[in-house]
């Protein structure tokens, strides 16, 4: 089938909204938004409050949807997707440097290239030919001064490479060692199985992924999921009959890797604030179980 449908200008898009029945009370700030945000990213907002049309099959909204109910879902989900940022961050950073130091303490500035520590030869293979790309690439001072001075190895020492190398290179790197026992040294300081993190890496990957593109979080389905954890006790319990395909269980981890890295930080806090601060934005569309304040890993939040 080809593509035939027309563009469509700001104002016949808001006719259209409009005709389907959402209200519009400023038509001014509604242009504004579609200009600056546009049509299309701010439909998967205003899905769930579509419902079929009675006469031509197509969409409709539901009786009393507003323009800036739709507007505070999108503001709502930006909020999120930037506490989750901050969060991805401080914990991207604590790994990259247990990785780093745990391989470059063991197994010396190199090692991490040597082929024998590593399960899937070619799978390394991969990951080191990627990581030459970055490396290469890399403006950064030390990058610079690395391919100036030195001429072997051609790759820096592990120290370096954990800073020009992407988060997902990184888990992949940490997935495949050969030996539990190594994964499991990396894993001990952040209070869970080795499996769990490195279920978690690639997890946090896709998310970051999807927040650093500025995706939907809110109601978003995962396609990568993360391993529940069997310990500390509060983990589990906080995800019994959570949907894991969405974003709960990811907040709950977070927060216990922030609570390790970052002990007094009221990330969770914030959390739970934007949550309450948005009734439009219920939980349930994020996973969240019922009952979730009164869980152990939630407990303690205003």
């Amino acid at each position: 089938m080809k593509f035939s449908k027309p563009a469509t200008s700001i104002p016949d898009q808001i006719a259209l909204l409009k005709k389907r029945s959402m209200i519009v009370e400023d038509e001014v700030a509604a242009r504004h938004y579609m200009q600056f945000i546009s049509y299309y990213r701010l439909r998967a907002y205003w899905l769930p409050f579509e419902v079929p049309a009675e006469e031509d099959g197509d969409h409709a909204f539901r009786a009393g949807t507003r323009f800036e109910d739709v507007l505070t879902l999108y503001i709502f989900d930006r909020e999120l997707r930037l506490l989750v940022l901050d969060a991805i961050e401080r914990v991207e950073i604590a790994l990259r440097a247990q990785w780093a130091h745990y391989m470059a303490m063991t197994h010396g500035p190199h090692g991490y290239l040597d082929q024998s520590h590593y399960a899937h030869i070619d799978r390394h293979a991969k990951a080191v030919a990627e990581l030459t790309k970055e490396f290469d690439r890399s403006r950064d001072t030390f990058a610079v001064h690395y391919r100036e001075k030195y001429t072997s190895p051609e790759l820096p020492p592990i120290w370096m490479a954990a800073e020009v190398m992407s988060f997902g290179l990184l888990s992949k790197f940490f997935g495949d060692l050969k030996r539990r026992a190594e994964r499991q040294a990396i894993a001990k300081p952040f209070g869970v199985d080795e499996k769990v993190l490195t279920s978690f890496s690639h997890h946090m990957s896709h998310v970051r992924n999807i927040c650093a593109h500025h995706g939907r979080l809110w109601n978003k389905r995962f396609t990568v999921k993360m391993t529940v954890p069997n310990y500390p006790a509060k983990l589990p319990v906080a995800m019994r009959g959570a949907d894991e395909r969405y974003l709960h269980n990811t907040l709950v981890m977070l927060d216990h890797l922030l609570s390790i890295i970052a002990p007094g930080s009221e990330w969770k806090q914030r959390v739970v604030d934007l949550i309450d601060g948005c009734p439009l934005a219920d939980p349930h569309n994020m996973g969240f179980p019922e009952g979730w304040r009164e869980r152990p890993a939630w407990r303690g939040t205003a």
